[in-house]
């Protein structure tokens, strides 16, 4: 089992910027394709952004490409999402997800505001 780990989160006004982090324990996970989801209130879990065990494949949701950045440091064990140019809508709780073992984290709330 992973365990999955989010922080960084916060609030922050419309065009801010704030960089969540994922620490994973239990396994090692610099084989497994990581992601980021969201979830606003009312509203389904949504796609954010997934990265490639070696980081060279990278997809981006289309809400949020050009702002975000998805990253990873496999000698951390962490992966990280760097967002930009937030505006009210990006305001979700933001939670990591192992693909390959199906495991996800508590979330970290984000919150922009106009």
């Amino acid at each position: 089992q992973v365990q999955l780990v989010e922080s960084g989160g916060g609030s922050v006004q419309a065009g801010g910027s704030l960089r969540l982090s994922c620490e994973a324990s239990g396994r090692n996970i610099g084989t497994y394709t990581m992601a980021w989801f969201r979830q606003a209130p009312g509203k389904e879990r949504e796609f954010v952004a997934v990265i490639n065990s070696n980081g060279r494949v990278i997809i981006y949701a289309d809400p949020v490409k050009g702002r975000f950045t998805i990253s990873r440091d496999n000698t951390k064990n962490t992966l990280f999402l760097l967002m930009s140019s937030l505006r009210p809508d990006d305001t979700a709780t933001y939670y990591c997800h192992s693909i390959r073992s199906n495991n996800w984290g508590q979330g970290t709330q984000v919150t922009v505001s106009s």
